[in-house]
C-alpha cells in the first residue's frame, strides 16, 4: 500500500504574526497629493469665515407632505407648460426670498464698520462638482417664480459641473442654501459663505413619527439649519427667519400668495 500521506503543516503564533506584520507592510501606504487651486480657495474661504464671523447655529425641522403633494399632483403639469422639472429648491429659494426681505439684517453684511443692507436678494446655491464645491448666484429671487428659478438652477448645475461657470455667476450672493440631504445628510452645521451673513443647511426627508393635533402620525420631515454670524444677526432674527420658513414651506398657499394666512 502507498505510504499515508504526511501530516499538515502547522504554523506556531509567533509564525502566524510575522506573516500578518509582512502583509500589513505590503499593504499599507500613503500618497501625498498637492491640492488643487479650486480647494484651496475653499479652504481659504471656509477658515476666513471661521476666523472672522461669530457663526451660530439654529435648528428646526419642516413637516414636508403639502409641498411633496404639490409636487406630485402639478410635476407633469409643470414639466410640460415650462420643459423643466419642478424640484424642491425653487420652494426654499422663493420662501427664503421672502424672509430674508422680512429680516433684512439676515439678507445684510458687515464691511468694516457699516452695516449694509440690501434690497435685492441673490441666493446662492451650493453644488457639488469633481472638483470641489461651488456657489453661483441666482439674481433677483424676490422678483421671481418657480419656473424661472428651476430654470437657472438647471442652467447653473449643468455649467457647474461642465466647469463653464463665469467669474460674474460665482460673485455676489447675499444668502447661500446648501442641501446636505443630496448625499443622506440628516442634520450639520453649514458654514458662512463669505462676505454673506447666514446660510441655510436643507437635509434629507426622512418619515419620522411626529404629534398633529394631539395623535402620533407618521409624516415626511426635514431638518433645517440656519447658521449665521451673531455680530449682526440676534437670535431673535435667525429664529424668526427659521420659524417663518418652516410655515411658508408647510403650507405652500402661504408662498404663492405671500401673505400671512
Amino acid at each position: 500500500p502507498p505510504p499515508p500521506p504526511p501530516p499538515p503543516a502547522t504554523a506556531s503564533l509567533d509564525d502566524v504574526a510575522e506573516k500578518l506584520e509582512q502583509m500589513g507592510k505590503i499593504q499599507s501606504g500613503e500618497r501625498r497629493v498637492a491640492m488643487t487651486r479650486m480647494r484651496k480657495r475653499i479652504a481659504e474661504r471656509l477658515k476666513e469665515a471661521q476666523h472672522t464671523a461669530a457663526i451660530l447655529t439654529t435648528f428646526n425641522e419642516v413637516d414636508m407632505s403639502a409641498l411633496m403633494n404639490l409636487r406630485s399632483d402639478y410635476k407633469d403639469d409643470f414639466f410640460k407648460k415650462h420643459n423643466v422639472k419642478l424640484g424642491f429648491m425653487s420652494a426654499f429659494v422663493k420662501a427664503s426670498a421672502i424672509c430674508l426681505q422680512e429680516q433684512p439684517e439676515v439678507n445684510a453684511f458687515i464691511d468694516g464698520g457699516d452695516i449694509v443692507y440690501r434690497d435685492y436678494v441673490d441666493i446662492s446655491v451650493a453644488v457639488s462638482t469633481p472638483t470641489g464645491l461651488v456657489v453661483p448666484a441666482i439674481r433677483g429671487c424676490e422678483r421671481m417664480g418657480f419656473a424661472e428659478i428651476e430654470k437657472v438652477i438647471f442652467q447653473l448645475g449643468e455649467k457647474a459641473r461642465d466647469a463653464s461657470l463665469t467669474l460674474e455667476e460665482l460673485q455676489g450672493g447675499t444668502f447661500t442654501i446648501s442641501n446636505g440631504g443630496v448625499f443622506g445628510s440628516l442634520l450639520s452645521t453649514p458654514i458662512i459663505n463669505m462676505p454673506q451673513s447666514a446660510i441655510l443647511g436643507m437635509h434629507a426627508i426622512q418619515k419620522r413619527p411626529v404629534v398633529v393635533k394631539d395623535q402620533i402620525v407618521i409624516r415626511p420631515m426635514m431638518y433645517l439649519a440656519l447658521s449665521y454670524d451673531h455680530r449682526l444677526i440676534d437670535g431673535r432674527e435667525a429664529v424668526t427667519f427659521l420659524r417663518r420658513l418652516k410655515t411658508l414651506i408647510e403650507d405652500p398657499r402661504r408662498l404663492l400668495l405671500n401673505i400671512n394666512i
